[in-house]
């Protein structure tokens, strides 16, 4: 485990399990909304995008988590974990909503500076029509990851809960190659 790839749609958990996996294997976590975004919520430009995610996916050890679909390919191709969160939408729009609301007005660590947290109709437009397209982009790069990665599909908190209290046993008996506290 020494580049996992993180997807899932808004709300998913994908900030967060990176976070906790980072702080468990000491792995450097790269967040695309950092990629994405420049302060004040501006958008970068589809190549600058391309370019920044593929150099951040050419380094030797990292968790990746997010969109930028077009550059799936070339991050699975790196990847050695595959994990898709793909938890339902009641759940994941209230946990948008949540951190809104405890968030608004702040920089989430998953954001760049100068990105406030923000109630945008636009977003959750966006949620909400790419609900299905999305799930299906996922599915196919799930289902076409190469037999060699490890694959993990985690439908519920429950499962990534797990997941996490299993990696930490398997870290502290030091089973995985990574150093561990």
């Amino acid at each position: 485990m020494q580049r996992v790839m993180i997807i899932g749609q808004p709300g998913s958990g994908k900030s967060t399990l990176a976070r906790r996996l980072g702080d468990k294997t000491f792995l450097p976590v790269i967040h695309i909304d950092h990629i994405h975004w420049k302060s004040g919520w501006v958008e970068r430009d589809r190549a600058d995008k391309t370019r920044m995610t593929l150099e951040a996916s050419n380094r030797p050890a990292w968790i990746f988590e997010g969109g930028h679909s077009k550059t799936w390919p070339e991050r699975l191709a790196r990847a050695d974990t595959l994990i898709w969160l793909d938890l339902p939408l009641g759940l994941r729009a209230r946990r948008v909503l949540w951190r809104t609301l405890r968030s608004y007005g702040k920089t989430r660590p998953d954001l760049p500076d100068g990105c406030p947290e923000q109630i945008s109709l636009e977003f959750w437009s966006w949620i909400w029509r790419t609900r299905h397209s999305a799930r299906v982009n996922m599915r196919a790069l799930y289902d076409g990851a190469p037999a060699e990665k490890t694959k993990y599909h985690f439908t519920s908190k429950a499962q990534v809960n797990a997941f996490l209290s299993d990696l930490g046993t398997a870290l502290a008996v030091g089973n995985l190659g990574i150093p561990h506290r």
